[in-house]
This record gives structure tokens, sequence and C-alpha cells, in this order.
């Protein structure tokens, strides 16, 4: 591997490791014995369930004086490589590299450095979070926290993938990949847990969760801790706003478009491309953005206590020629109403007359293979707006598991339920009802 540079990078992280192991900061979170390899919380004002892997020590680097992981932006640029902790859980403080990597590799995108350390202490595992605790609970929300360190897929043509119990998180990996840190430095990153594993979490002993990557990429990465939040509380978490601009990635001209947060909060740009979304959680926020002929795009914003985060800017790159989707042209970005998608009052079961809509849909897929699609699920205004946004998610992940059988990639659909919060007609009477009732194919990407 290249020694050269591995020497390159000591000799220049040798002078930024004025780090020492600071004494833990105050912090609002009710997750205070940083030093326990394992927490669980209850009835807390943050959340109703708290469980932590890992101990919280800036994978043993410490914290800069004053600093809050759970409330501040991103911390301070720290050393590598270090010999990992034994008395640390495996997986955790310590340099993590793709099991595909092979150190003596052609990398066309280049590469960290460190990437030649010991493949024995580098393996991605596979982490088990305790929810005997979750037995008998009612899941309202639940979210994934994850301190994480050095993830550069932007910059090293790395592609993560994350499982769940055995199960693609496509959702998760969507953000993952948007990151691109260096430094190296470390962030709070929270993504919302979807409501497939809600179930899991009530009924089984553990929650698992795997981190690789599978492109064999140069890209060393770390994690500091995970925490499972079930039923958080919105309103006592540290939160800020993020500022920024929608461009035309080949000309920089201003775009109209609509951006939206990873809980699904959006609002739509001004004449000029201008955005702001307040009172996001604080940590990393994966920022997306869409505007019709444009393949979506992504940016992550590090969002800090209060208003003075750094603006963000979104590039989004024009699509390719329409295609053909059951005779008809699409292009990038355009939604379309999928026919006949039928279910059972109150029921998430496919009905078999749906299924023909969405052999359309595998089959699409199958001919565009670069193309990427958003699948959502919406309901009229009737009953209430929580049982309506989760009923209107399991339909529409049945419609992405009957796709999935046919061969296609988890991460190229996305599956999201809207319920009554995008209606395309008035609630006012029964046939405008029934437009609202519906599912949704978006083209992400071409």
């Amino acid at each position: 591997m290249k020694t050269i540079i591995i020497i390159e990078f000591i000799a220049v992280f040798s002078l930024l490791s004025c780090f020492t192991a600071f004494s833990q900061v105050n912090t609002v979170s009710s997750d205070k014995e940083w030093d326990q390899q394992h927490v669980t919380l209850t009835k807390t004002a943050e959340a109703e369930y708290i469980i932590r892997l890992g101990d919280v020590d800036n994978l043993n680097f410490g914290w800069p004086e004053g600093f809050d992981p759970f409330c501040g932006r991103t911390n301070e640029s720290h050393s590598y490589p270090w010999d990992a902790n034994p008395q640390d859980l495996p997986g955790f403080d310590r340099i993590l590299l793709s099991s595909k990597f092979n150190p003596g590799g052609d990398f066309p995108c280049g590469g960290d450095g460190y990437s030649g350390y010991e493949q024995a202490l580098t393996k991605p595992v596979t982490w088990s979070i305790p929810t005997t605790v979750l037995k008998g609970a009612e899941i309202r929300n639940a979210c994934l926290q994850v301190f994480i360190d050095d993830f550069q897929a932007p910059s090293f043509c790395s592609r993560f993938q994350i499982w769940v119990n055995g199960k693609r998180f496509a959702e998760g990996e969507k953000m993952l990949n948007a990151i691109d840190q260096t430094g190296p430095v470390g962030k709070l990153w929270t993504v919302p847990l979807p409501e497939e594993f809600y179930n899991d979490l009530v009924t089984k002993d553990v929650l698992t969760m795997k981190i690789d990557e599978i492109n064999g990429a140069a890209d060393g990465f770390a994690v500091d801790f995970i925490r499972l939040l079930v039923n958080r509380n919105h309103d006592n978490i540290c939160k800020g706003d993020v500022a920024g601009r929608v461009l035309d990635k080949t000309t920089e001209t201003p775009l109209q478009a609509k951006v939206w947060a990873s809980d699904n909060r959006n609002t739509t740009t001004d004449d000029n491309g201008y955005f702001t979304i307040r009172d996001i959680p604080t940590g990393y926020e994966i920022i997306s953005a869409s505007s019709p002929g444009y393949a979506d795009g992504s940016v992550a914003a590090d969002i800090g206590l209060g208003e003075e985060n750094p603006e963000v800017t979104i590039y989004l790159i024009p699509g390719k020629n329409s295609v053909k989707f059951e005779n008809r042209e699409i292009s990038v970005g355009e939604t379309i109403n999928l026919n006949n998608i039928m279910f059972d009052q109150a029921k998430a079961d496919l009905r078999p007359e749906s299924k023909t809509e969405l052999d359309k849909v595998a089959a699409f897929l199958n001919d565009n293979p670069a193309a990427e699609i958003e699948l959502s699920g919406h309901t009229s205004s009737e009953g209430e707006a929580g049982y309506n946004r989760s009923l209107s998610y399991k339909r529409v992940k049945a419609c992405k598991d009957y796709i999935l059988l046919k061969g296609i990639d988890a991460g190229r659909i996305i599956a999201v339920g809207y319920g009554p919060d995008r209606p395309v007609a008035p609630n006012d009477t029964e046939a405008n009802r029934a437009k609202n009732r519906r599912v949704e194919m978006r083209v992400v990407k071409l």
C-alpha cells in the first residue's frame, strides 16, 4: 500500500493532535455516562427509550473543551492512525475498511492514506443493540444515531450499504453516501428508522446493524457510538436552522425546486434558488432537492444549535433524454400515478390485480438499469393523519417488496408514506378523495 502517503498523513495529523482526553463536557442529553459501553435509559425528556452501544469519547481522543456531541457542529480534526483499545466493543473506536478492500488494488478515485491498516482489526462487524426493554412498547417513532468519522463516499467513489436486522436499509444508504467528511472529523448522524422495523423492536431481543462498503474503495471510516432512540420528543432536543441554494450543476443558474429534510419536512426555493428550513435536529442532516428535468441532488448540512449554521448548495444535474414507461415518454424528476394499485379497506396486502401494474415498474427498472425511483403512498383526509401516514407507508412498502422479488436491487427504490399530506385535489367530494388515494412513482435518476 502507499507507504509514502501513510507517512504524510501521520506527519500532517501529528500537528493537529493537540487533542487530550478532555473531561466530559456538559450536555442537554439525558445520556451522560459516557464511559459506559452499554447504556439503557427510559422515560427521559429526550426520548421514551435511549439505548446506546459504545462509549462516548471521540474515538478515544477525547472532546474539545465545551463540545457537546449531541448538539454541536463537526468537531475538531484528530490524528490517524491509532491502535484500537481492546476494551472497546468490536467495531467501535477503530478504522474500518470495506470487506472487499485489497491493499494492492487500483483506486481510480484515490484513497485516504491509512487504508493499508491491519485487516484483522478493520473488518466491518454486525452491531447488536439489545431491545428487550421495548417488549410491549407502543412505537410512535424511532431513529438510529451514529457518531460517524471520515466517511467520504463522494470523494473516494465508495458506496456504503447498511443492513438492519439483515435487511437492506436503502433510505439510510442514500443519506450516508451523500456525506463527505474529511479532516478526519466526526459528527452525529441521525436517520429515521422506517416503520417496517417497528415490529422487530417490540418482538426481538436485539436490533442488528452493519455498515460495509461494496466497491472495495480505499475509504477508511470509524464509528464512536450508536444510539437507538424510540419515541423521541422533538420539543426537547437541540435544533438549528439551515439555509442554502439550489443551482444547475452545468450553468450554476438558480433553480426553482422542492427541498426536503430526512423527516420529509419540505419547502420550495424562491426565484433565486434560495431556501431555509428551520428547527432541524442537530447533527448531519441530509438536505435533498428535486426539479423537473433534473436528477435529485443531496448535500450533508452541518447543523449545530441555533441559526448560525453554514449555508449549503445543492447542485442538480440535468437528466438524460426521456425514456418510455408503458408507451409514454417520461423524464427524470417526473411523477406519474400508478393505476390499479388496489388494497382492501384499512389493509396493506396487495390485491392480485395490482401486480400487473407493478410488473410494468419492474420491467421499466430492468430496461433502464441506471434508473432509481421513489414510490410514494397517499391517502385522503378522512381519519387520523398519523394512522393514514402509517397505512400509506405499509401499502407502498408492499409495492416495493413485490418489485424486489423481480430481482431489482433494493437501493434503487425508496418507499415513502405521505398519508394525507400531499393532496392533488380538495378533500370535499368522494370523487376528489378518490384522486388523493393513490400510489405514485417519481423518477429520481436515469
